[in-house]
């Protein structure tokens, strides 16, 4: 994947800039499948750098099917970072509501006529309302995409929530927005994670 993805933008050094975990070494014994379905997951907070790592793996699910005909499928993950396990289901799919507004209203003296004013979002919005946000903008990438989409908002720890999804999904490839080695997200996920992590390229910004 990360070859045709080198080729495509004439780079030689994706492979070393965007491998954060590699790929976990197989059982030797363990006899070769016949093509399953790809899973590409994402794990997407909304920031520039999720989007752009969900992206490229929209790009490189296109790619793939394309080259192999196989299904691939990108989902991306959302994990909201509170105590709220005990209210919502672990993983829950929201329908996109648009946050209430709130018009001013004020009356001219002279002539009694009502002037509506500028609308402005209302000032609180809740925690699940964000997230609905968030997963309906990672939903608009994929219909850009055309692509097969799957979305899930979980709650607790990231590292925790992220490898749940990528083992029940039986995962292939991980990306993280993120792109070293060093940063928080890999560390708190162990040598021993099921599947490949990818980030993105340091040179995008050249």
């Amino acid at each position: 994947m990360l070859a045709r993805l080198q080729s495509a933008t004439g780079r030689d050094d994706l492979i070393e800039q965007m491998v954060l975990l590699p790929e976990p070494k197989k059982p030797f014994s363990k006899k070769t499948q016949k093509a399953k379905a790809v899973n590409l997951i994402v794990a997407y907070d909304g920031s520039p750098n999720s989007h752009t790592a969900l992206d490229i793996a929209f790009w490189i699910a296109h790619q793939t099917r394309l080259a192999t005909n196989a299904e691939v499928t990108v989902q991306a993950v959302y994990v909201l970072e509170d105590n709220s396990k005990s209210q919502y289901p672990n993983i829950l799919s929201l329908p996109i509501q648009q946050p209430p507004l709130e018009c001013q209203i004020s009356e001219l003296s002279k002539s009694g006529t009502q002037v509506l004013i500028q609308p402005q979002l209302q000032a609180v919005v809740t925690p699940l309302q964000q997230a609905d946000i968030i997963l309906w903008q990672a939903r608009s990438l994929a219909e850009e995409w055309q692509g097969s989409f799957k979305s899930h908002l979980r709650f607790g720890s990231i590292s925790t929530e992220i490898t749940k999804v990528v083992e029940s999904e039986a995962a292939d490839i991980l990306f993280l927005g993120c792109n070293s080695v060093n940063h928080p997200m890999i560390e708190a996920l162990n040598s021993n994670f099921p599947c490949a992590v990818l980030g993105i390229p340091s040179c995008i910004d050249e």
